[in-house]
């Protein structure tokens, strides 16, 4: 079976320099797939190459077989694809329910959407519940906490029944209980839906990953189990400032992939870089 979303030869150049290098990635239907690397790595670029924010210079993207690239940003949304950003993007003014109908009635027309909502619509309901704001439905999404207005941006996404959801950093700026909530409400999607996750919290990954791919310098660099990647040496050198490029120490670098390495590299101390970007 083909996978449900295929990157294949993805270029990206900003002010002559390459943000993707020829990104190869495959997604099949019903993963939760984390996306993770060090800050520059161009994780966020290719979720906008995706969702057709950004325009490669080169490659392809199919999802279910429809080719993205040179679509519209709404095409791509119609033919299921939704994301969300790193800031929430809710009506404050509006309260929790009003902001699932009106995402879930976005293509209805000006007067449908300027409508009085009478009831909560089976969709809505249904967003509500997986959301856990069910008991917030009638307040204002402005006295909402950070988490639960992203959790609410999910929600907005879940009532416009997409095929995929592409989550950039859903749990930065969340206190731990929200991070654990958002966790199990990811599990919860990928019963009816594939996600993908750009995350640098890696105690946020170790908890909830299945399959992690590694980017580094605008490409994939390993993809696979969270223990296959740790142990993967390529993507050691890379977190432990050792890459070929000699960049130096990264500040994403996640402390214990930094100690197992450390032990299993062994290597010697005056090669051992430290420096700043």
């Amino acid at each position: 079976m083909p996978a449900l979303l295929q990157v294949t030869g993805i270029e990206v150049g900003f002010d002559g320099a390459l943000a993707l290098d020829g990104v190869e990635l495959a997604i099949d239907e019903g993963e939760i797939r984390f996306l993770i690397g060090p800050n520059g790595a161009g994780k966020t670029t290719l979720i906008d190459v995706i969702t057709g924010l950004t325009r490669p210079s080169n490659g392809s993207v199919l999802f279910d077989s429809h080719e993205l690239v040179g679509r519209r940003e709404h095409q791509i949304v119609g033919l299921g694809v939704g994301r969300t950003f790193q800031t929430p993007s809710v009506f404050e003014q509006l309260t929790v329910a009003e902001n699932l109908d009106l995402a879930a009635h976005h293509r209805s027309g000006l007067v449908a959407l300027m409508r009085r909502r009478r009831g909560v619509t089976p969709e809505v309901a249904e967003a509500l519940e997986a959301i856990q704001l069910a008991d917030r439905a009638e307040e204002q999404a402005g006295v909402l906490s950070h988490g639960q207005k992203q959790w609410l941006e999910i929600g907005m996404l879940l009532v416009q029944s997409p095929r995929l959801l592409l989550l950039d950093e859903p749990v930065a700026g969340m206190s731990a209980e929200e991070r654990t909530a958002t966790g199990e409400l990811i599990q919860r999607i990928a019963e009816r839906c594939t996600v993908v996750i750009v995350e640098h919290d890696m105690e946020f990954l170790r908890r909830f990953a299945r399959r992690v791919s590694v980017m580094h310098e605008g490409r994939v660099i390993s993809e696979g189990s969270v223990e296959r990647v740790r142990a993967d040496p390529l993507v050691q050198e890379v977190y432990l400032g050792r890459s070929r490029d000699r960049r130096g120490h990264d500040p994403a670098l996640d402390p214990v992939l930094a100690a197992r390495a450390a032990v299993d590299a062994s290597p010697p101390e005056e090669t051992t870089e430290v420096g700043s970007r």
